[in-house]
């Protein structure tokens, strides 16, 4: 009897993450069980006003979201903080979405919090809200159906360098640099940015950049892993375009196929494998006889 109860459990427990994973890219990793009240919460952000995150929607299929606080060199004020939330579920919601692209502007990425922000909440019951409500919302970032690419340049430093790890790719310019100074801060990252980073160089490698708090050059980042690729144009138009060049490669085809393409890599990043693959069986079902697969067997393409 028990094994079978201890199977039952276990494919229910399968079920309910393939669940949260297809269904419920929204649910928030955090509520009022963990001391979390999100509403209070952004009451208090919105004191801290400045900045804005601006977001536009190209017919191509791929959005451009820009971290506007150039005074604070794109710094997080708290306005920005809920605006950035506000932006991921306006994109959740872009059906025609494959794509997005996010940068700073005046030529650099991001420095993380505004410190006028951080030192009114430093209690550490308001820090950890802070935390798990910017956690809630790079996680819902980083699931999103879209192949997103972090453009970095010039400065992506603590905040700013954990937000690149949210998204799927990160392009640096010519004498960009991603830091995560946290330490210096008498800090360690606390957005999610340390547990995608081990994802993305290994534990090793992150355990250097967070202990060692050094910068990362655009041929660091390249050798590491963390970046794709060092873009030729330093200025924020020529950049840009490179960007978006770049991710043209692998926007092309309709919507529903590119976030389809998006949805089982974020299963098999994130589910155990039985449950990986039912997500990807339910994916390929919605996808299957569908208009891209009836045109693509009309042309009866021969494989090069």
């Amino acid at each position: 009897l028990f094994p079978e109860m201890a199977v039952s459990l276990w494919k229910s427990l399968l079920q309910t993450a393939k669940e949260r994973i297809l269904q419920q890219r929204r649910m928030s990793l955090y509520n009022g069980a963990h001391g979390y009240d999100e509403e209070l919460l952004k009451k208090k952000l919105q004191q801290f006003a400045g900045g804005s995150i601006n977001l536009s929607k190209e017919d191509n299929g791929i959005g451009i979201l820009t971290l506007n606080n150039p005074k604070l060199m794109n710094a997080f004020t708290g306005t920005m903080m809920v605006e950035l939330q506000e932006r991921v579920t306006e994109l959740e919601n872009w059906k025609d979405g494959k794509g997005l692209i996010i940068y700073g502007a005046g030529n650099t990425f991001c420095s993380g919090s505004d410190l006028n922000a951080v030192k009114a909440i430093s209690n550490s019951q308001d820090g950890m809200n802070m935390c798990m409500f910017m956690q809630n919302t790079l996680t819902r970032l980083m699931r999103l159906p879209l192949i997103s690419v972090a453009l970095v340049q010039g400065k992506a430093f603590g905040g700013g360098a954990e937000l690149t790890t949210a998204c799927d790719f990160r392009l640096m310019t010519p004498g960009s640099e991603i830091r995560f100074v946290h330490k210096h801060m008498g800090l360690v990252p606390g957005w999610g940015g340390a547990a995608r980073l081990v994802r993305i160089v290994g534990s090793g490698a992150a355990l250097q950049l967070l202990s060692g708090a050094a910068g990362v050059d655009p041929e660091r980042a390249l050798h590491l892993g963390l970046s794709e690729e060092t873009l030729s144009s330093s200025d924020e138009t020529g950049a840009l375009e490179e960007a978006q060049a770049w991710l043209s490669q692998y926007t092309e085809g309709p919507a529903t196929v590119i976030q389809a393409v998006k949805k089982v890599v974020t299963a098999g990043r994130e589910l155990p494998v039985e449950a990986a693959l039912k997500t990807e069986k339910d994916i390929f079902g919605t996808v299957w006889g569908g208009p891209a697969n009836l045109q693509a067997l009309v042309r009866r393409p021969k494989h090069k």
